[in-house]
């Protein structure tokens, strides 16, 4: 049987293989994720520019980033200004989940 083998000698990444191993996440979600991790750390995220790199539409995008939310991969938090206002939303992305927060909707 042939061995091949990949020199991964530069761009590359190297990354956790527990978003793969969830079967609560889509497909969708498992590949963005990746490409979410793949980008450097002082990558601006935002859907429109996760959408142009990806090449899915922003509402997509949206879904994807609101699964991994769902499922404690990605944690927003929503920046003010110096007047209180809302400014900015601030992404952290995990390899592996965080607490997920209590869903009280229901």
């Amino acid at each position: 049987m042939a061995v091949f083998r990949v020199n991964k000698d530069k761009n590359y990444t190297v990354m956790s293989n527990h978003h793969f191993r969830n079967r609560e996440l889509s497909l969708k979600a498992m590949g963005l994720l990746s490409l979410m991790l793949s980008l450097p750390d002082t990558w601006d995220y935002s859907l429109k520019g996760l959408s142009t790199i990806c090449g899915d539409g922003i509402s997509s995008v949206r879904a994807g980033v609101t699964e991994l939310e769902k499922h404690g991969y990605v944690v927003r938090k929503r920046v003010r200004d110096e007047h209180g206002r809302l400014a900015d939303t601030e992404y952290s992305i995990f390899e592996s989940p965080q607490n997920k927060p209590v869903d009280n909707s229901q």
